[in-house]
């Protein structure tokens, strides 16, 4: 891939606002930013006319370049159209996730000293705040709001925006977390830059392509790639305004057939584990895979039934934001999926390790992305798992007012601590161990992970969701079932609670002694999770 690739950007173009500027003026009458299911669309040249007029409309009400302004809603076209118009005025963007709680977002509002935020109708009922409408732009206090009459004869040449200094604070995300209270990551515009320059390097967008942005455009990793890049490239982006079930989406990757599939490791786990893996396993398959000649044939279908469900039309599926279920990656590996997994965290901006499907290691999440440099905290890096550090120009400057986790997260030599742990193969490829926040440790000592033991859990498809926690020196794996996965595998909760031990003894025949679970406790509702879907393993320990 990285032979064919033909680069947008040159290596002159060193401002991301630059970029932005750029992309509007060549791409004026290409199609920008649609919501998926409807009408609503603009053109690169109507999204240049709309920043416009919220440009002025912030300058009348006296919102000053390094100013920060808020944005909230689900996924959608006049989220965007807000966020360009931000980042190219010089104001600090706050995207606050539209999952969190009306009083999660008011915190986010006062701690970040915002002086306005754009929100939807939902939010801006209850919140307490200087609130522009994201629906049609107005104040919430009916005193004002954009003038669509403005910047009507507005032309590719007439834009001009400010050029940022790389070392700026652009972006102020504050993280969901699984562990705990949210933090303000301040990220320098060099971070935004840098991530664009990655994509371009490496993903092969060109002007006019497709892209479907599903994840939360207030998560980095949604934000990035599906979105900001392919804004920055000239690409059609597609927005799934609703919530994303698997009905949805699928069909949305028919329609749109995406160039690039950017996805979090759920997705393609419900649809191998839900949808193939039980025909894989009937009495008719097993005898065809057993037969190496008919095997290839049956691996051949089911792959290509995979790549159409996610639109037939992308070079790999990257994959990232989660831990990858061991047993899936090893079945789309067998069938040669084209599919790679990432690493990053918010506070690179997102991006940390990737490599193209054609080199990409098994198991690993790639190797250090340009302008980043990966090591492994350990004695022995390739052998011993060891915190990861990392450091380069995708950095963050720290956490917003909060110079205490900012000393305890950078060190003094610029390494960034990501709390996770890892190894690193004589190639670079990085391997994920575990998260050190979550590392147990063993009766005589022993680290243990419980991501290990959940992905073996995992393998037992009755098993939804699970978390392996300690209590004393034992370990106890909590599981979620639900009513329709019991009558699926024909079970009663009577009788799963007799096949708790049969299950236990199969799980632990895969572990070592010191990481043997000494019970499954059943739990009656979903874990409480993040809006990355992340289980908040805080609350359960």
């Amino acid at each position: 891939m990285a032979t064919a690739k033909t680069r947008i950007f040159k290596p002159s173009d060193t401002s991301i606002i630059g970029m932005m500027e750029m992309t509007l003026k060549r791409n004026w009458s290409r199609p920008c930013v649609t919501n998926y299911g409807t009408t609503e669309s603009y053109t690169y040249g109507e999204t240049a006319k709309m920043i416009a007029r919220l440009h002025l409309l912030f300058r009348q009400l006296g919102i000053e370049p390094g100013n920060k302004i808020a944005i909230c809603d689900k996924n959608n076209a006049h989220w965007a159209i807000s966020f360009f118009a931000i980042f190219s005025y010089g104001a600090v963007a706050v995207p606050i996730l539209s999952e969190f709680s009306i009083k999660q977002i008011q915190n986010i509002y006062n701690h970040s000293e915002s002086s306005l935020i754009i929100c939807g109708e939902k939010y801006a009922k209850e919140l307490k705040a200087r609130i522009l409408r994201m629906t049609d732009f107005t104040l919430s206090d009916g005193s004002q709001g954009i003038d669509m009459t403005a910047f009507t004869d507005l032309q590719p040449n007439d834009i001009k925006y400010f050029r940022e200094r790389p070392e700026a604070l652009a972006l102020l995300s504050y993280t969901s977390g699984s562990t705990g209270r949210s933090k303000g990551v301040m990220l320098p515009y060099r971070s935004i830059w840098s991530n664009c320059h990655f994509a371009d390097e490496v993903l092969d967008f060109m002007p006019g392509d497709n892209t479907l942005s599903i994840l939360p455009l207030a998560h980095m990793y949604g934000f990035a790639y599906d979105f900001f890049f392919a804004f920055c490239i000239g690409c059609h982006i597609h927005f799934l305004t609703k919530t994303p079930s698997p009905h949805i989406v699928i069909k949305a990757f028919g329609e749109i057939r995406p160039v690039v599939v950017i996805v979090v490791p759920l997705i393609l786990e419900k649809i191998v584990q839900k949808q193939i893996f039980p025909i894989l396993r009937t009495r008719h398959i097993r005898a065809l895979t057993a037969i190496p000649i008919l095997r290839e044939v049956v691996y051949r279908q089911i792959r290509n039934k995979l790549y159409a469900a996610l639109g037939g039309n992308f070079y790999e599926c990257i994959i990232g934001g989660a831990a990858f279920n061991k047993e899936v990656e090893d079945f789309l590996h067998l069938i040669r999926f084209p599919y790679t997994v990432g690493y990053g965290m918010t506070e690179c901006g997102p991006i940390i390790g990737y490599e193209d499907k054609h080199l990409f290691a098994k198991g690993s999440c790639g190797k250090a992305a340009p302008r980043m440099k990966v090591k492994i905290d350990s004695s022995d890096p390739q052998k011993k798992p060891g915190e990861i550090l990392v450091r380069g120009a995708n950095v963050m400057l720290g956490y917003y007012k909060n110079e205490a986790e900012t000393l305890s997260a950078i060190d003094e030599e610029g390494w960034l601590h990501t709390g996770d742990l890892g190894t690193i193969d004589k190639q670079g490829n990085i391997f994920i161990r575990g998260r050190k926040k979550t590392m147990l440790l063993g009766a005589n000592g022993q680290n243990v992970y419980p991501e290990e033991i959940e992905d073996i859990i995992a393998t037992h498809t009755i098993f939804e969701e699970s978390i392996v926690v300690q209590r004393g020196e034992k370990l106890v794996a909590l599981v979620y079932i639900s009513e329709p996965a019991l009558e699926h595998h024909g079970l009663t909760h009577e009788s799963l609670l007799q096949q708790l031990d049969t299950y236990k003894r199969h799980i632990n025949s895969f572990l070592p002694a010191f990481a043997n679970i000494t019970a499954i406790e059943l739990q009656d509702k979903e874990f409480e999770k993040t809006p990355k879907r992340s289980i908040r393993r805080y609350l359960y320990t």
